[in-house]
């Protein structure tokens, strides 16, 4: 893909410009059709812009290849920009992820004042008063050094302080999620006491795109809140009854510090101990609003803001719908591989270990295509389950994200989605789906599956990559070798069994309708037709 696509997006009633960070994750991939929607130029700023691909709205912005760090990439995407919305961080990059956010900050800042930018938009996270900032927890002494420098920048700047924010897919709700449900009896650690004031997502997405038009003089950092204040503990009991739980008993122990918390919701829940840790760290003191000045400038229409019933029970139906337009895990993992595919097996760059498997598929290429697209979550991935599970708890057990993030969407897949321990790095719809590793590997790991048609019928194509990082990779692929027959061998074979089944399931009952789903082991279901995309962000 090139390095610049550029959309035809002028308008001629003088909407503000903006330049959006972060698109491909979770706020800012909800945001970007919302300033669309409201009638502003849009412009995104990422690493990778095949990311945007597959968004409904990626052919309504402007796309550059940029980083958050490089001043000349920031500063080609300011030109001609309004307003600039700061949505990145660099958590769980390594331990000096508060100096990298500190020098980004500084660059962003600094190539928007050059550029005459006339506001900057940052969402931060709320501080406990009367905390010294040394106490803080590093993610939000961290996020509070950020939003100071770009206040210092000599740009308009408006801060938006929130705390938990709810919504579908987003990591506060996947873990007050799991927990709850996963958890009938819980020994729960001291802050699940700690006062709270949770927001919902679609508030934050409103308060993000009403700065943009918020008078020059306003400089300043705004705290944003739902209307409730209450504890950790009082949200888990309100998510058991938006989603019909029994009561559940709540016990409580002292002794689960933040990074052993962080273990626990890791284990319990789809969000790894590396994001867990600065959630529940942020829950160790009282994160309540103080003011509610915003109101002022982007006054709430009638109903906001939402009340955490009701927050709730949007997240839960668009879970149940399969509407989640994105999750926590939108953003890649920090530190997973981002080197090009290696496309030929005698590729210049090293060694390059392949497993390859084809096998002919009696069956409409449509039918094969399904199967390989309903891939992962709760499908599964159609040979040896114990093998998978158990490489997702080593996963998980050294710091990766295991098989716990499923799929956003249980029927189809877009470029820059999760997939369990995998991120979909290209599809051809019908044709191609390729997978890149993020699991802990000594090396690059790829998995393509392709359904070709050709004048030899139908055939289903697999080839797992492998490229070892020192002595450590190539021990690690000839150990794991012996089993590639048994996991790979019998994923080809299930993979076309499946659609042959699904096939056949459709031609004994062509009245009958769609089905209910499969289970884990046979294959998706044949996918309704493409989702329009919901009409509001939650």
């Amino acid at each position: 893909m090139a390095d610049e696509t550029v959309a035809d997006n002028a308008h001629e009633d003088g909407s503000p410009a903006c330049l959006v960070t972060g698109a491909s994750g979770y706020i800012g991939g909800r945001l970007v059709p919302e300033l669309l929607d409201a009638g502003n130029r849009v412009r995104c700023l990422v690493r990778t812009p095949h990311k945007l691909r597959d968004h409904p709205w990626a052919g309504r912005v402007e796309i550059v290849r940029g980083d958050v760090t490089d001043a000349d990439s920031v500063a080609r995407a300011m030109a001609g920009m309004d307003v600039a919305y700061y949505l990145v961080h660099a958590l769980g990059t390594g331990r000096d992820f508060e100096r990298t956010d500190r020098r980004a900050a500084r660059v962003f800042g600094e190539q928007a004042r050059r550029a005459g930018v006339k506001r900057l938009v940052y969402l931060g996270g709320l501080t406990p008063a009367g905390v010294p900032e040394r106490e803080l927890s590093p993610h939000l002494r961290s996020r509070a050094e950020v939003g100071r420098i770009l206040l210092d920048s000599g740009v308009p700047t408006a801060v938006l302080r929130a705390a938990v924010i709810i919504g579908s897919g987003s990591a506060s709700f996947e873990m007050l999620r799991y927990l709850t449900e996963r958890l009938p009896v819980m020994v729960t650690p001291r802050w699940v006491h700690t006062r709270i004031q949770p927001i919902a997502v679609r508030d934050v997405l409103r308060l993000l795109v009403g700065c943009a038009k918020l008078p020059p003089d306003v400089s300043r950092a705004f705290d944003a809140g739902g209307p409730e204040v209450l504890t950790y503990l009082d949200m888990m009991r309100r998510y058991a009854g938006a989603a019909g739980l029994p009561k559940r008993v709540i016990v409580r122990v002292p002794v689960l510090t933040p990074g052993l918390s962080s273990y626990w919701v890791g284990l319990v829940t789809p969000v790894p101990a590396g994001i867990a840790r600065p959630l529940t760290e942020s829950l160790r003191h009282e994160v309540v609003c103080h003011e509610n000045d915003i109101e002022r400038y982007v006054p709430s229409p009638p109903g906001h803001p939402l009340g955490l019933d009701r927050a709730l029970a949007l997240a839960l139906q668009r879970v149940r719908e399969a509407q989640v337009v994105t999750r926590w895990s939108s953003a890649a993992v920090p530190g997973a591989p981002s080197d090009p595919l290696p496309t030929d097996p005698d590729w210049a760059g090293g060694s390059l270990y392949t497993d390859v498997r084809e096998r002919a598929a009696d069956v409409p290429p449509e039918a094969l295509w399904r199967v390989v697209e309903g891939i992962g979550g709760e499908n599964g991935w159609y040979s040896f389950p114990l093998a998978w599970a158990v490489r997702g708890w080593l996963d998980r057990l050294v710091g990766g994200v295991g098989l716990r993030r499923g799929r956003r969407d249980a029927r189809r897949l877009r470029v820059g989605d999760s997939l369990d321990f995998w991120r979909v790095e290209e599809i051809e719809r019908g044709r191609l789906l390729r997978l890149r590793a993020e699991m802990r590997l000594p090396g690059l790991a790829w998995l393509e599956m392709r359904v070709d048609d050709g004048d030899g019928g139908v055939r289903y194509r697999q080839r797992a990559l492998f490229h070892p990082r020192g002595l450590l990779g190539h021990l690690y692929w000839w150990s794991v070798s012996p089993f590639h027959a048994v996991v790979f061998g019998g994923m080809a074979r299930n993979i076309v069994r499946a659609a042959t089944r699904t096939r056949n399931e459709a031609e004994r009952a062509p009245s009958s309708g769609p089905g209910p789903g499969p289970g884990p082991t046979s294959g998706p279901a044949a996918p309704s037709a493409d989702r329009t995309a919901p009409d509001h962000p939650e």
